[in-house]
């Protein structure tokens, strides 16, 4: 058997994909037991009939699981602005802590709680679980490989539905409200491509500029859309489309040009990835690459993240990483705001 882990579920009525993590825990080997702490007694239910015997204790109060059940690993999904204080207490616990996104309503209330993280050896980690799908890794191991020589650009497409929008029952969630969530849709999924774009390209985002509106008119404070330009710390240029445009469904891609070829992820599509390379043999031509789509979505990326504070082993993403994508998103914020471009001078190390 693998080294397993207690871990402290903390979360409230409003929790974000509660079920999909309690599914994850469930079938996750390093979770030796789970403990929930949920003051609306929301998920008490649905714990006890997804987790069974790992189930090892129900609580109202966050502190109180974590002064009373000990665990080594905080999971927390919160409203943005709650979690903040939450995840502080549970590193002064001394416990790992998984974050749903974005964990924090401005970028400056998160930067201290890594900077804790990473003085007691503590993983703080943002639930930013695309990066670990089959065609992600395929392709992040062909632009190490120099299968596209010099990276030129970067063109990051995510389109939601704008139906649930109009939602009354929406319009009261967190989700809807600038001063609950930190934003809208470039935060809550535009988050997820802008982290992928460094993540494949090994580098980072120093400067944006960029612009938000609610385009649809909905009674919400939050962005319904985002546009934005950036440059990378390796020279390169990048651009997103973010928005809720679609009566359902998802339009989306992520492109990826350089001096020996592209490629094209399409990570909702049965072939998801594309690449063509000058530098490929017997001769140049557009691939499509055949592997398996799964396991993909939250229950590997929660696997490797209990395992990897299990076992003291590299997370699927690290503290710095999970900083950086909150770092680039409020600069879009600012600059969109502003209406001038923006430097990122605040990057992690």
């Amino acid at each position: 058997m693998p080294d397993q882990i207690k871990v402290g579920l903390l979360t409230h009525g409003g929790g974000a994909h509660v079920k999909s993590y309690l599914t994850a825990l469930a079938e996750a080997p390093a979770c030796g037991e789970v403990v929930i702490a949920d003051p609306d007694s929301v998920w008490n239910k649905d714990a006890r009939e997804v987790l069974g015997a790992k189930l090892a204790g129900e609580f109202r109060d966050p502190q109180q699981l974590l002064n009373d059940a000990r665990p080594a690993l905080a999971l927390v999904t919160m409203e943005a602005k709650l979690a903040p204080p939450v995840i502080d207490e549970a590193l002064d616990h001394d416990c790992h802590v998984f974050a749903e996104k974005p964990a924090c309503v401005r970028v400056q209330d998160f930067v201290p709680l890594v900077g804790k993280a990473d003085a007691k050896h503590r993983n703080l980690m943002l639930a930013l679980a695309n990066r670990i799908n089959p065609e992600i890794t395929a392709a992040r191991q062909l632009v190490s490989q120099g299968k596209l020589g010099k990276i030129y650009a970067v063109e990051l497409h995510l389109v939601a539905d704008q139906t649930r929008l109009t939602r009354p029952a929406y319009h009261k969630k967190w989700f809807a409200h600038k001063d609950r969530a930190g934003g809208g849709h470039l935060l809550w999924l535009g988050i997820h491509w802008l982290d992928l774009s460094m993540f494949l390209t090994g580098s980072s985002v120093t400067e944006v500029a960029g612009f938000t509106a609610n385009v649809g008119g909905q009674p919400i404070d939050v962005e319904d859309a985002a546009a934005a330009a950036f440059r990378y710390d390796n020279g390169s240029l990048g651009t997103i489309t973010s928005g809720y445009y679609l009566d359902r469904g998802y339009h989306s891609h992520i492109k990826i040009w350089g001096s020996a070829g592209w490629l094209h992820l399409e990570p909702m599509a049965d072939s998801p990835l594309r690449w063509y390379s000058t530098r490929s043999q017997p001769k140049a031509e557009v691939t499509t690459w055949t592997g398996s789509k799964q396991p993909r979505g939250y229950t590997p990326f929660v696997r490797a993240a209990v395992a990897a504070c299990a076992n003291m082993t590299a997370p699927p993403i690290s503290n710095a990483e999970s900083l950086r994508a909150l770092w680039t998103v409020f600069a879009i914020y600012d600059a969109a705001q502003s209406g001038r471009s923006v430097v990122i001078d605040s990057q992690p190390s």
